[in-house]
């Protein structure tokens, strides 16, 4: 009698374990349907940013992308050879949308590096100098901030990275800001989790860029249609 009565009580709480049929128990995936939504809405944002019309003669301007990274003592380094992931990040995506934009060996070889320390020091002079120099219409200018520390519940290494991009035009007109933030948990290789991340936000960045720039650059000097 002892087998069939442990078999009796183990489908008894099998069956209050199921619970009656039809009824909604706990869902583990709960969180990762939450998630599955944020990142449906956020597919749908960027599709829709980049959908943006954009006419052919404004695709055709010359863009400048400078990257510089603000380190922890508060000092801007911007020497162009040293970001080139980074660039890339945001450049490849530029292009893929058919825009126009120099390579940091063609910015290196026509501008000195005090003329592009200029942008990063907003000083509007000799940024427009260096713009001129270059024949570009428009400069995009990066501004990455990567913070990295020991988290003490985990014992494991923290990244936080900020993104904060300005569009303006070669006169100093302001056509699009963007800026992004991201955090993770890295192992040893800091600088490559950070760049990880730089690659995440890049998506949203030059869809929002994008749209801005299709929508409130104008092409300097167009005619203005004659009024009816």
């Amino acid at each position: 009698m002892r087998p069939k009565f442990v078999l009796a009580t183990l489908l008894t709480l099998a069956a209050l374990a199921a619970g009656p049929a039809g009824a909604e128990g706990f869902k583990f995936s709960q969180p990762d349907e939450a998630d599955q939504a944020e990142s449906e809405a956020r597919q749908s944002r960027i599709a829709e940013q980049l959908s943006t019309p954009c006419r052919a003669a404004l695709k055709g301007k010359k863009i400048m992308v400078v990257i510089g990274e603000l380190r922890s003592n508060g000092v801007i380094y911007a020497q162009q050879q040293n970001y080139g992931p980074h660039f890339q990040a945001i450049n490849t995506r530029l292009r893929g949308l058919g825009l126009r934009t120099y390579t940091p060996d063609e910015i290196r070889r026509q501008i000195a590096q005090a003329e592009i320390d200029a942008y990063f020091r907003n000083d509007p002079d000799a940024a427009l100098a260096a713009s001129r120099r270059l024949g570009a219409s428009f400069v995009l200018r990066g501004l990455i901030s990567a913070q990295a520390q020991k988290n003490p519940m985990m014992n494991v290494n923290q990244v936080s990275v900020n993104m904060d991009f300005n569009l303006a035009g070669s006169d100093g007109r302001q056509v699009s800001t963007a800026q992004a933030h991201s955090s993770s948990y890295a192992g040893a290789d800091v600088g490559r989790m950070a760049l990880t991340l730089v690659n995440e936000n890049a998506d949203d960045v030059v869809a929002k860029l994008y749209a801005d720039y299709c929508t409130n650059a104008g092409l300097p000097g167009a005619r203005k249609p004659a009024p009816k």
